[in-house]
């Protein structure tokens, strides 16, 4: 005698000793999960082939069953776990920076007399950028302007030379005569070749009078601080009066052109060369694509993140994108698709995805005498014929 038992707890039935039922599930995108059926066999109510995690998943079992191709977000990225794949799902991101940095410090120490400059201000290579005390820099600086222009002691030594020679060559033409004896003739020379050296010590000590000049002007340019290249003032650290040692008194960035950073993943290793033009729009209201070229390819890959850097120089006449703002590569380079990255396509019309399609006869076992439910309550009511 056959006994119907209904059960409307599907855990519990599994768990019953006497029970045995084989349904072949198929996992849906997104991670639901539907009952396979067989084509030739009448199919079970949508209700109870499917459970559907997610509205947009019972909407592809019921297009499935109406034998359509499934529409929609859900039909091409899924819904699983609450995540959605956004259309940027290929994108790169990058960043924006300045060139190059630099903080302007002082080599010596001192006392800060002015700053010419403020936070924001674009200034040129060369110029001054602020001031420290120089007051005894420019005293030693005058004293050996003073001391590189006195020349007396070398026109001294050219006179007291010419006189020697003039005097040996006088001599020496009366040696001939007798008249001068060659002790006399000797010694006129011994003059000469001394009043010689002289010239050239006075000349060598005219040439460490100009080296000391270079040392005071040196010595005194210290005292003033100037900008390394052009560029714009992006921070002010001090005031006047601080005293100098070894902190930075400005920070200036150079801002034309900028410099584009992107991380890129290891798929498109080759896609990128140096001097190749990328278009890259800036992350900020109203922004435009905008060219930029390739500078520089990393030649080693990052193992723990399986990506590599490219470096991109962007012009930016009249700073008109701002240093720091987030950007995004757009397209792919080399003219060609992201396959790694591209969503997957949706499926030919007329024709369900693989993942929704009913499962051979062969692979699916059905229990003798099971039926679908009249109609759902809650959670699927299942029949059992012991």
């Amino acid at each position: 005698m056959a006994t119907e038992t209904r059960i409307s707890n599907p855990a519990r039935w599994l768990k019953s000793p006497r029970a045995w039922v084989a349904i072949v599930l198929a996992p849906v995108l997104g991670g639901s999960i539907a009952a396979a059926g067989d084509a030739s066999a009448p199919a079970p109510a949508p209700q109870a082939r499917a459970i559907a995690s997610t509205p947009a998943n019972a909407n592809l079992v019921a297009q499935a069953d109406n034998g359509a191709a499934p529409q929609g977000p859900a039909a091409v990225y899924g819904s699983g776990g609450g995540a959605t794949r956004t259309a940027h799902r290929g994108a790169v991101g990058c960043l924006i920076g300045p060139e190059r940095t630099a903080d302007i410090g002082s080599p010596v120490t001192g006392v800060i007399a002015a700053i010419r400059v403020e936070r924001g201000d674009a200034v040129h290579k060369g110029q001054v950028l602020a001031l420290l005390e120089q007051d005894v820099e420019r005293a030693n600086w005058q004293a050996a302007v003073v001391r590189s222009g006195i020349d007396a002691d070398l026109r001294s030594a050219e006179a007291n030379y010419a006189l020697a020679r003039e005097r040996h060559e006088r001599m020496a033409s009366l040696v001939d005569t007798g008249a001068i004896a060659a002790l006399s003739i000797d010694q006129a020379r011994a003059e000469q070749d001394v009043a010689q050296q002289r010239v050239e010590q006075a000349r060598g000590q005219q040439k460490v009078s100009l080296q000391e000049l270079g040392v005071a002007r040196a010595q005194l340019a210290q005292r003033t601080l100037k900008a390394p290249f052009d560029g714009v003032i992006v921070e002010r650290l001090t005031h006047e009066g601080e005293r100098v040692e070894d902190r930075p008194l400005l920070r200036i960035a150079q801002l034309d052109p900028l410099r584009v950073e992107l991380v890129m993943p290891a798929t498109r290793w080759g896609t990128v060369q140096v001097r190749e033009p990328l278009m890259i729009l800036p992350e900020l209201p109203g922004a435009k694509p905008v060219e930029a070229t390739v500078t520089h390819v990393d030649r080693m890959l990052d193992a723990a993140s399986n990506t590599f850097r490219v470096r991109l120089s962007l012009p930016n006449p009249q700073h008109r994108l701002p240093a720091g703002a987030r950007c995004r590569l757009e397209g792919a380079p080399g003219g060609t698709a992201d396959k790694a990255a591209a969503p997957p396509a949706p499926a030919a019309s007329g024709a369900a995805p693989a993942s929704l399609t009913r499962a051979p006869a062969a692979a699916r076992v059905q229990p003798t005498g099971w039926t679908p439910p009249a109609a759902p309550i809650g959670m699927p009511r299942l029949r059992l014929t012991i």
